[in-house]
């Protein structure tokens, strides 16, 4: 028998959507207002969640201490309170675009599982605005 477990966080982020390969103008007609050269922010909500069988021995899929305490390394501690392009590794040659920062979310929970737990990640840019990446 298979569960999801699933946990909300949040963190607060500014970012730039801009290429830089692009004059300003395709720049501003692509990404607009998100090209802003002084940045902007979003108060960003994730949920997590896990799939799998439930053990036996604890009657969990997985500690749900353990995944809070994953989501706090990987995601909230290196992204919170910063400027994605300029103070992380991540972005500083990949546009954060909402796609891209799920994606390297997932990336990030996915090397710190087991194997056999199926993971997605769905985060919220905008309460009406989301993306959601399982791997695929």
């Amino acid at each position: 028998m298979k569960v999801t477990v699933n946990r909300k966080a949040h963190f607060n982020a500014a970012h730039r959507l801009h290429n830089p390969e692009w004059g300003s103008d395709r720049n501003k007609e692509v990404f607009g207002k998100c090209n802003n050269p002084n940045y902007h922010g979003h108060n960003y909500e994730l949920v997590v969640s896990v799939t799998g069988e439930i053990d036996k021995e604890t009657g969990y899929v997985i500690d749900i201490k353990t995944l809070k305490n994953l989501i706090k390394e990987e995601v909230e501690e290196p992204f919170d309170h910063k400027n994605l392009n300029l103070d992380t590794k991540e972005f500083k040659d990949l546009n954060p675009t909402a796609e891209n920062i799920v994606v390297v979310i997932w990336n990030k929970l996915r090397d710190k599982l087991k194997s056999e737990l199926a993971l997605k990640v769905t985060l919220y840019e905008t309460p009406r605005n989301f993306v959601e990446y399982s791997g695929d």
